[in-house]
């Protein structure tokens, strides 16, 4: 109480003087932009986490082949200058020449082969393999000329490229490894990472030798100070008091009362996020738990009936939320709501409950690793139809590592498919039996694998949507509703945010 009172102090304050003097402008002065995100990156390779934050550095310190326009959608050429296909397994690439990295080795061939070869070696286990798993070899065909082989038609892969591969120095990589690269990362991106204090920051500098010609074109600010902060009214009272000109994911109680400040601006902009709870229906947690409702269909309906996702998307997240029937969001291809729906209806979820054999509920421990408001809410629905949730919030890497060490039962989970817009890049990740998924259903498995491998757009829609048919009428997940990110930063800033929920600070600039 105390704090929430001096943080009302600090916005009266901010109020009545309209930050005549604010450090925002120092900010500018300097070049330097304050930045704050929310979890901590365990490592800045990319293939080794699966944090939005990582996605972010990933856009500025590194490239991907291929560059996907935030505003169309078009794919224009990166590190690849053109692309075709030869036959429906074989990619060819001319590759950009005159590419340096941050450590200035020259960009190569070389450097594609290899850590495309490297992210899709299953013996790496990089997390994001299941985005990678599609390659079944790359090849060298001249210094700045590549083929990617496949295992099988690939309809999605130049949406794959331009978000979900970038490129490392082969040479760099090969001596650090993963852990050496994942402190200390060298990129071709606009900015390079000058200094790294793990859990406090990361420092970007703009690179002065960022090619020409870059769809991303060279950055106006030089340098990006990034900080980890994850408590939402420090972020607040950092923002009214000048210490930070940029974060996102402001609740939206907090985001109402700091567009009251003069000098901050806020803007609630849309994200491909959607948000779900997963219950362990295969039980892989029986060595951990004696019992497991959830591996009851009833119990897995009932936790949807007892859950009013439309209400929460409208009071709780509010803006351009939207609730969803499906776990997709609805612009990916593939993503359809001709599915079994269950609308707000505690009754049905207590009848359910007793046919299912718990006439008074059961207990069960609810791990979350953001959003707590959503969760509080979440648990009090629960509550209403007997189920007494144990909230358990962590840190995401920690949450990840128990739910995939098979001792989590109930989870709640966001996915922004590494902003893909293609179904495959949130439902095979889930549902193709992977570490994460606790369905385990072969009939989904079948179809996820045909319709990948599909190359006729009708046919591949049908597939996916009889997995996600199948999904829904077995009640694997809780689908929520998609997500809005409050953006709030210096009004002296002109940024632009975009709904694959990547902010692009090197397009960004001061007033």
């Amino acid at each position: 109480m105390r704090f929430r009172n001096c943080l009302a102090l600090i916005l009266a304050i901010a109020l009545l003087t309209g930050f005549a003097a604010g450090p925002a402008a120092a900010g500018k002065k300097d070049g330097t932009l304050n930045i704050a995100l929310e979890k901590e990156l365990e490592t800045l390779d990319w293939y080794f986490n699966t944090a939005r934050e990582g996605i972010v550095l990933s856009q500025h310190a590194y490239d991907f082949l291929i560059y996907r326009d935030p505003v169309t959608f078009e794919h224009k050429p990166l590190l690849a200058t053109s692309w075709k296909w030869l036959g429906d397994t074989v990619l060819e690439l001319e590759l950009r020449q005159g590419v340096v990295f941050h450590n200035g080795a020259k960009f190569s061939a070389d450097d594609v082969v290899y850590i495309l070869n490297y992210a899709a070696n299953a013996d790496n286990k990089v997390k994001y393999w299941t985005y990678v798993n599609w390659i079944k070899e790359v090849k060298k065909i001249g210094d700045y000329k590549v083929q990617i082989i496949t295992h099988k038609p690939f309809p999605p892969a130049i949406e794959f490229l331009s978000c979900a591969m970038p490129i490392y120095p082969k040479d760099y990589y090969a001596q650090v490894g993963s852990k050496g690269f994942g402190a200390k990362p060298i990129g071709t991106g606009p900015y390079k990472v000058a200094e790294v204090e793990p859990g406090k920051k990361i420092v970007l500098e703009a690179f002065d030798k960022y090619f020409a010609g870059s769809p991303k074109g060279k950055p106006a600010i030089q340098r990006i100070v990034w900080r980890t902060i994850s408590e939402v009214n420090t972020k607040a009272a950092e923002l009214m008091t000048g210490g930070l000109d940029w974060a996102w994911l402001i609740p939206p109680d907090q985001a109402s009362k700091l567009a009251q400040v003069p000098n901050l601006t806020v803007v609630a902009g849309e994200t491909m996020r959607v948000g779900f709870l997963y219950m362990d229906a295969a039980n892989v947690t029986k060595d951990a738990f004696p019992d497991n409702p959830f591996t009851k269909l009833k119990v897995r309906q009932a936790m949807n009936f007892a859950i009013d996702a439309p209400m929460m998307s409208k009071t709780l997240a509010g803006g351009q939320s939207k609730p969803i029937d499906s776990i997709c969001y609805p612009s990916q291809f593939g993503c359809t709501s001709d599915v079994a729906k269950y609308p707000y209806d505690p009754a049905k979820a207590k009848q359910l409950l007793a046919e299912a054999g718990y006439p008074d509920g059961f207990e069960v421990d609810f791990y979350v690793y953001r959003d707590r408001p959503y969760s509080e809410a979440i648990v009090g629905y629960l509550a209403k139809v007997g189920i007494k949730a144990k909230l358990i919030q962590l840190q995401y890497s920690a949450m990840r590592e128990k739910f995939q060490g098979g001792k989590v039962q109930l989870a709640f989970w966001t996915w922004g498919s590494n902003s893909i817009n293609d179904i495959s890049a949130i439902i095979d990740y889930w549902f193709m039996h992977t570490s994460d998924d606790v369905a385990r259903d072969p009939k989904v498995l079948e179809l996820l694998t045909a319709a990948g491998a599909e190359m006729n757009v009708e046919k591949r829609k049908s597939l996916y949507k009889e997995a996600l048919q199948i999904i829904a009428s077995q009640a694997y997940t809780v689908p929520l509703f998609t997500w809005v990110s409050n953006y709030c930063f210096s009004s002296e800033l002109d940024f632009t945010p975009h709904s694959d929920e990547t902010p692009r600070f090197f397009s960004a600039k001061w007033k």
